[in-house]
């Protein structure tokens, strides 16, 4: 009796939870399905009381849903959880196979591994081998299904059914509230009244394929033979390799291998378990395991996959190795010296880096001698930084002013020489001419001797390029016995690299004078500034010309104030040589302070001189070709420099004698090994072997000078050159429009009035001193209406070089009157100055240049301002050789010069 109680008992808590969803009581509205009641009925009719069911898999099950899985295939007799989310009629028809206790379905591989399609829209998007799965246990949490599956078999599939899913419908005549078992047969009678069968009907979904029609995979057992044997061997411990390398792989085959089974006995189930935790095999491969009917060739193809899991796990291994091998050095190096570091603070043989510092700082100290001021901040910032921890960002700020501060050569001075004899030669030494630079330090070192005491100027040496500016002033510190220090200022727009950083700013240094003062380690050494022309402006930093005033200013760097140091440091000891290639460019203040001197151009003799002495001897060490092997001769130095190097300085010729000692070395070095060559010998007549074709034919634009041509001479930052004016006359016509004069030739606003002014003179000259001449009254004309009659058109050649300067006033006077008297000037003639308006010749710069580029176009009678006569008594007799100077205070004395038999009004 007891037990038929809790027969029944237990055939109501099945049929009540067969009629709930996710096992909640039921509630109204729920609908009861025919194949609900016949299980029910089933169950009731046809089992006794208190047996309970057993679930068996059957052995053909064609019809299943299909479940897609990504990446891995899952092999039968294991266990894999799976999550549907989003395919709402894969999950009804779930729910359906648990409502029926069908809990059956199939699983299979999708073949694209990155697809994210929650539906399965055809056949081909699935591997059509899988596996028949069973339910274990499943949770329906409404948005997603959870589901513990387990594989049973290989299946394939043959065909999709329907777009379809297995739905109940709700049978007429049936109470909700019958769960017993009288209410259940009386529900069973209910539905055959309505004619309805047990399997249900089929309603539409939404989703893709749901249901497939598959059947069993039959495959071919591997023959029991020594071969099959020895594969399942070879896999056993390929993978037991695989498990050394890589013991995780271990611990997840311990735990899908079941206690009882034998797997290494059976071939089947090895493939399927190695195939289940191979983990660097593609899913093609994978998939060609699960698909091959052949057990025998199934075990190749898991023996490969194994072979090559091997291969990655030693890879891996090997890899981890190497890292864990690196990083175990390094945290053995940390702790060796952390021990190393407390064994000697124990011994007392190491202490702090606050302790280590300071007493650096304290050495420092007492070696050198900073005046009072200056001492006076350092021992405050020295107790200051007692007080501070190490790793403070206010320490470190600290500790670097002190560096600075210590680090500075307070009261040192290298002993300067005085020996104006040995001063001399060494400056001959290093550079030939330069007699006025040699002069100026010669008389800097004999004030020195009488005043017996160190001082510091301001030189500014302003020249063409390539004269030797920056090297004379490496001369002059070595015959001064003076460290040498340069910094360039080209290009500079910063203040604060003269100045120095405030010390708050992150990265702050001292100017670049302070810089220097450390690094030689003397308050007396020579700061060579160089560039000081090219500057940059006054923009977001400030303006570095206004910064050097300072620096330069002799009443004021007897206590320079740098931002970094902030405090007065003693400039005036200090050589300060400045280099420049055109002093207009700097600002007048900063001129003022300079005493300048002026570096010209060499002349050809000079160049040829420096060639000799000093340009190929050191070419010589430099390519290690000796005088037997190449000699380079005079006659080649004149074409050189008369041809090919006409610039003010050396630079372009050193380049241009390298040039013959590369091509010299490259014919010494092609002969063959053991033998010798002849001597090379340069001359004049194989110089364009080596250099190419000549760069200068002539300056000379006009072998003889028309009217309205003169040649003038002119002074550029690259030194001297010729400069021709022409001027020609265009009729003005019936009309007389136009007028006036036309200028071209790239003029500058200063040559623009110069024009001008010259056409004022002309005319004036014309009207008045012209006509009282008696060389005017044999020609029989009237040039003095010339300008009314004909509108003026000036040009000066090589219009894309700007030209401007107020030297070319008596040059375009000439020009206007040659063309107004139609009489040319002399060939051999060339002049310069500034004329005013009443015709009073005023005198102009660049004397030395202009000079130099006469002798090169060959002229030989120089027309200079009365003015200048100072500044060409004191060129060399070398430079005045074989030129005939005049020397004018008013034009009207220039007319008998350039014109042949012209007389002074």
């Amino acid at each position: 009796m007891l037990r038929a109680s809790i027969g029944l008992i237990s055939r109501s808590f099945r049929v009540q939870r067969a009629f709930c969803s996710g096992g909640d009581a039921m509630k109204p509205g729920h609908e009861i399905t025919e194949e609900m009641i016949e299980d029910m009925t089933h169950e009731a009719d046809f089992k006794e009381v208190g047996q309970l069911s057993t679930m068996t898999v059957p052995d053909s099950y064609p019809e299943v849903p299909i479940i897609p899985i990504v990446r891995y295939p899952f092999f039968p007799t294991f266990i894999k959880r799976v999550d549907i989310t989003k395919d709402e009629g894969l999950k009804e028809a779930l729910r359906r196979q648990m409502d029926l206790r069908q809990p059956y379905a199939g699983v299979f591989v999708r073949k694209d591994d990155e697809s994210k399609s929650p539906v399965v829209s055809s056949l081909s998007e699935l591997y059509s081998v899988g596996s028949f799965v069973s339910i274990t246990e499943l949770r329906d949490l409404g948005s997603v299904i959870e589901m513990v599956l387990l594989a049973h078999r290989r299946i394939r599939i043959l065909e999709p059914m329907s777009k379809e899913v297995k739905r109940g419908r709700k049978l007429k005549g049936i109470s909700q509230e019958k769960s017993t078992p009288a209410g259940i047969r009386e529900t069973a009678a209910a539905a055959r009244e309505n004619g309805v069968s047990a399997h249900g009907v089929i309603g539409k979904t939404p989703s893709g394929i749901v249901y497939a029609k598959t059947e069993n995979f039959i495959h071919t057992p591997a023959p029991r033979t020594l071969e099959t044997k020895a594969k399942m061997q070879a896999i056993v411990q390929t993978i037991r390799d695989v498990v050394s390398l890589n013991p995780l792989l271990g611990q997840q085959i311990n735990l899908l291998l079941h206690p009882t089974s034998l797997v290494i006995e059976n071939p089947v189930n090895l493939c399927d378990l190695i195939a289940s935790v191979i983990q660097s095999a593609d899913t093609s491969e994978l998939q060609a395991i699960m698909e091959e009917p052949d057990v025998s060739r199934r075990l190749d193809l898991v023996l490969e996959l194994a072979e090559k899991e091997k291969a990655v796990a030693k890879l891996k291994h090997d890899i981890n190795k190497d890292v864990e091998k690196k990083v175990q050095e390094q945290h053995r190096k940390y702790l060796l010296g952390e021990q190393l570091k407390v064994i000697k603070k124990e011994l007392g043989l190491e202490k702090d880096e606050k302790s280590s510092i300071g007493e650096m700082l304290d050495e420092r100290i007492a070696k050198i001698k900073p005046p009072e001021h200056v001492a006076k901040v350092i021992e405050e910032e020295r107790s200051k930084l007692n007080t501070l921890e190490p790793h403070s960002a206010e320490f470190s700020v600290t500790r670097n002013y002190l560096d600075w501060l210590t680090s500075m050569p307070w009261g040192v001075e290298s002993e300067e020489w005085r020996d104006l004899a040995k001063a001399r030669e060494m400056l001959d030494k290093g550079h030939f001419g330069m007699e006025d630079v040699k002069q100026r330090i010669l008389e800097f070192i004999a004030v020195n001797v009488l005043t017996k005491k160190v001082g510091g100027k301001i030189i500014c040496l302003h020249g063409p390029p390539g004269v030797g500016k920056t090297s004379i002033a490496k001369s002059i510190a070595a015959a001064l016995n003076r460290k040498y220090f340069r910094f360039s200022v080209g290009g500079m727009t910063d203040v604060a690299e003269i100045k120095g950083h405030r010390r708050t700013y992150v990265g702050a240094m001292p100017g670049k004078v302070i810089q220097g003062l450390k690094k030689v380690g003397t308050e007396n050494p020579l700061v060579l500034i160089d560039e000081v022309d090219k500057m940059g402006g006054a923009g977001f930093h400030g303006d570095p010309a206004s910064a050097l005033l300072e620096l330069l200013d002799p009443e004021q760097n007897a206590a320079f104030n740098d931002h970094f140091l902030d405090v007065p440091v003693d400039l005036s000891k200090v050589l300060f040589v400045c280099t420049a290639n055109a002093i207009d460019r700097l600002p007048g203040p900063l001129r003022d302070r300079m005493e300048l001197i002026d570096v010209s151009g060499y002349l050809a003799e000079e160049k040829t001189v420096i060639a000799q002495k000093h340009l190929i001897p050191q070419t010589r060490v430099d390519t290690c070709i000796s005088a037997d092997q190449l000699e380079v001769e005079q006659s080649a130095l004149d074409s050189l420099v008369k041809k090919y190097c006409r610039e003010s300085g050396v630079r372009m010729l050193q380049q241009s004698i390298e040039k013959i000692f590369r091509k010299a070395a490259l014919k010494i070095a092609s002969a063959p090994e053991g033998t010798s060559i002849d001597k090379i010998s340069v001359t004049s007549d194989n110089i364009a072997d080596y250099m190419g074709k000549e760069k200068f034919a002539s300056d000379r634009l006009y072998e003889l000078t028309p009217p309205g041509v003169v040649m003038g001479l002119a002074w550029t930052s690259m030194g001297g050159s010729a400069l021709y004016v022409e001027a020609v006359a265009v009729p003005r016509g019936e009309k007389k429009d136009g007028g006036g004069v036309q200028i071209t030739g790239n003029m500058g606003d200063v040559m623009k009035e110069s024009v001008r002014i010259a056409q004022t003179v002309a005319t004036k000259w014309l009207a008045s001193g012209w006509s009282s001449s008696s060389w005017a009254k044999e020609k029989d004309e009237k040039p003095e209406e010339y300008f009314e009659r004909n509108r003026v058109h000036v040009h000066v050649p090589e219009g894309a070089t700007p030209k401007d300067g107020p030297s070319a006033g008596v040059t375009l006077v000439s020009a206007l009157i040659s063309l107004a008297t139609k009489t040319p000037l002399r060939s051999n003639l060339a002049m310069t100055g500034e004329v005013s308006l009443t015709g009073k010749v005023l005198p102009v710069g660049g004397i030395r240049e202009k000079v130099i580029a006469a002798r090169r176009v060959g002229a030989t009678t120089l027309v200079f301002p009365a003015g200048n006569r100072a500044d060409v008594d004191a060129l060399h007799q070398v430079v005045k050789d074989s030129l005939t100077f005049h020397f004018v205070e008013h034009y009207d004395e220039i007319v008998p010069l350039i014109f042949e038999g012209a007389e002074a009004a």
